[in-house]
């Protein structure tokens, strides 16, 4: 499980365009997003880099 704060996440859109850009990359992925909490949590065998990067791609900062 990888866990991210995402503090440019500030709506129910970047959270669906988070959570479609993880599963674009890993159709397996279990991806939680919540501009709530500015939490992403991602169930992946995908390293947390290179889950980071994708997000990143989508124009969001994972830390």
């Amino acid at each position: 499980m990888h866990t991210f704060t995402v503090n440019d996440m500030v709506c129910g859109g970047c959270a669906a365009n988070i959570v479609k850009a993880v599963q674009n990359f890993d159709p397996a992925a279990a991806v939680e997003a919540d501009p709530a909490s500015k939490r992403v949590t991602v169930e992946s065998a995908k390293s947390s880099a290179e889950i980071a990067q994708v997000i990143a791609a989508a124009g969001y900062h994972a830390e």
